[in-house]
């Protein structure tokens, strides 16, 4: 089993509370605990109980996969529905397909000196 990652979760909650333009001691209020200890959750160096991470999802608004893993189950709905696309497609536009699904998927998981697949190009750094 994969490892959970504490600093990763504490930024993935960071991130979501600066979108709603909350600061630590707003969502500290909001989840019933100190500023201090969001902080301490944010960077990763305190690990939280159950019942305060539950009272964060709720109050941020996010699934707990988000949080933890930095996925969702919609992401996954959506990828299967992707794949369902070209299901009638002839097979010339069945393989530019898969080949702009397989360009997003290199450029989001970073390339780091990948050649495009359209151009040739060497590009760096995509992430």
């Amino acid at each position: 089993m994969k490892e959970l990652d504490y600093a990763k979760v504490g930024a993935r909650i960071r991130q979501i509370r600066k979108t709603k333009g909350w600061s630590q001691d707003e969502l500290a209020k909001k989840c019933g605990i100190t500023m201090n200890f969001i902080g301490h959750i944010e960077r990763g160096t305190r690990k939280m109980s159950l019942d305060t991470f539950a009272s964060l999802c709720r109050e941020l608004e996010a699934d707990a996969n988000a949080l933890l893993w930095g996925m969702t189950q919609t992401s996954d709905a959506v990828i299967r529905n992707l794949w369902k696309q070209p299901e009638n497609a002839d097979s010339d536009s069945y393989a530019m397909y898969i080949r702009i699904v397989k360009s997003v998927a290199d450029i989001m998981g970073g390339c780091d000196r990948q050649e495009s697949v359209e151009t040739g190009e060497n590009y760096e750094n995509c992430v």
